[in-house]
C-alpha cells in the first residue's frame, strides 16, 4: 500500500471514531485529495464531498475568498473555511499554490499553502516543492492528506 493509502486509512479511522466529516476545497490539485478521500473506507460515512476553485472567480464568488492574490496562507485558510461552511464539514483541508511549470503571482512553481480549518480553528502551512508540476500535484495532494491526518490525531473537533 502506498503512504498516501496508508494516510487515508487513518484518516478515516480518525473521522470515523471522532464522530466526524471532512471535505476537501482545491485548486492548483484539481480533486486529487478529494479523489483519495473517496477511496477511503466507508467514506460515505465520513466524506461530505470537494469544492474544486481552479480560477479566482470561484475562490471569491463561491467560497467567499477576498479579492486579491491567491497563492497565499490567507487564501487557504478562506478557501478551506468557505468549503467548511458550504458542504456543512466539521474539517476541510485546502491547497492553492503554483503547479507551474511558470512562475504566477511572482511566486516560483512549487509554492503552495495547504489549511486545515476545524471548528476550532485553523493551521495552514507552507510548501515549496520540487519538480514538473505533475510531480508538485502529487506531493501536495501528499501533503494535504499529512496535515489533515495531523490535526486530526491532535486535534479532534466537537461536533
Amino acid at each position: 500500500m502506498t503512504a498516501d493509502g496508508t494516510r487515508v486509512k487513518r484518516i478515516a479511522r480518525l473521522a470515523t471514531d471522532g464522530g466526524v466529516t471532512i471535505a476537501t476545497s482545491e485548486s492548483l490539485t484539481s480533486g486529487i485529495v478529494a479523489t483519495r478521500l473517496g477511496e477511503g473506507p466507508d467514506a460515505a460515512q465520513w466524506f461530505r464531498g470537494g469544492v474544486i476553485a481552479y480560477q479566482e472567480g470561484v475562490k471569491f464568488d463561491l467560497l467567499g475568498v477576498a479579492e486579491g492574490p491567491v497563492v497565499t496562507a490567507e487564501c487557504a485558510e478562506q478557501m478551506a473555511s468557505g468549503a467548511r461552511k458550504l458542504l456543512g464539514a466539521d474539517v476541510v483541508v485546502s491547497a492553492t499554490g503554483v503547479g507551474g511549470p511558470e512562475p504566477s503571482e511572482g511566486k516560483p512553481p512549487g509554492t503552495v499553502f495547504l489549511a486545515v480549518v476545524t471548528p476550532t480553528g485553523a493551521t495552514v502551512r507552507e510548501l515549496a516543492l520540487d519538480g514538473d508540476p505533475e510531480e508538485v500535484l502529487h506531493g501536495v495532494a501528499s501533503a494535504s492528506l499529512g496535515l489533515l491526518e495531523d490535526v486530526l490525531e491532535g486535534d479532534q473537533p466537537d461536533r
